[in-house]
């Protein structure tokens, strides 16, 4: 039996098979999951092709999280297909060009507010948006992919602002979900090689520093699945206590200094 046998997992942020959601997903599926996954825009196409190569192909709805009424659509089509919802991973982020790669004094507020809406508040906005269909299911965990944001990283600039905001954010909303049996917890990862990573100026350079001082040692490529297996562990019952949380998969590169 699977470590999420019966479950039903909503997955955002999958684009291409060597996203981690994908990994996720299709993990998740490997546990005994039921999975669904999100997409929007002109990647919702990327979405529905990449859904192909999972174990069990499935179903693709449209979100984009800066859009309530896409909420309100997702949440309706769950709710008829499953009657509830035991967890979700956010894989969503998201900076225009100004917020990275340079120092923080380039971006203007306008650049900024998207960074911080897609990349932090749309924690807020999924989780509550879906938040009935964890209620009816009894409660059930959210967890979100996060980058360390203890420090200032070379090129990162407005978006480990953002980052720093998730961590917080995630916090708070365990204080205010607890009571209802949802817990919230991040995973932080090490750079491993996305087409999201692709976009961060600089990306080599994360590569380059986890190759050398990463305890356990760090492979970019992640081919173990060890983001993957941390987000599944997480949605499922092995930590029914553990809210609020940041669980670094890094190789270790976190805890030591220079």
């Amino acid at each position: 039996m699977g470590l999420l046998e019966g479950k039903r997992i909503l997955v955002t942020g999958v684009l291409t098979d060597d996203s981690l959601a994908f990994g996720v997903a299709d993990r998740a599926q490997r546990e005994g999951a039921e999975v669904v996954l999100t997409g929007h825009d002109r990647a919702l196409s990327l979405t529905r092709r990449v859904a192909r190569k999972l174990p069990n192909p499935p179903e693709v709805l449209e979100l984009d999280v800066t859009h309530p009424e896409h909420l309100d659509r997702v949440r309706d089509e769950l709710g008829q297909r499953w009657g509830g919802l035991d967890g979700i991973l956010h894989a969503i982020a998201f900076a225009p060009p100004e917020c990275l790669g340079g120092d923080v004094l380039r971006a203007d507020w306008e650049q900024v507010a998207v960074a911080m809406e897609v990349s932090a508040y749309s924690l807020k906005a999924l989780t509550a948006g879906l938040l009935p269909l964890m209620e009816a299911a009894g409660g059930g965990s959210v967890v979100g992919l996060d980058f360390d944001a203890t420090v200032a990283w070379p090129a990162y600039a407005w978006m480990g602002v953002a980052k720093a905001a998730l961590e917080s954010l995630a916090r708070y909303l365990a204080r205010d979900l607890g009571s209802r049996q949802v817990r919230v917890n991040l995973v932080a990862a090490g750079p491993v090689r996305t087409m999201a990573a692709k976009s961060i100026p600089g990306f080599g350079d994360f590569e380059e520093a986890w190759n050398v001082r990463a305890p356990l040692g760090w492979d970019v490529r992640d081919p173990q699945g060890a983001v993957a297996r941390a987000c599944v562990a997480l949605l499922s019952d092995l930590f029914p206590m553990t809210t609020g949380e940041i669980v670094h998969v890094d190789g270790g590169y976190h805890a030591v200094g220079a």
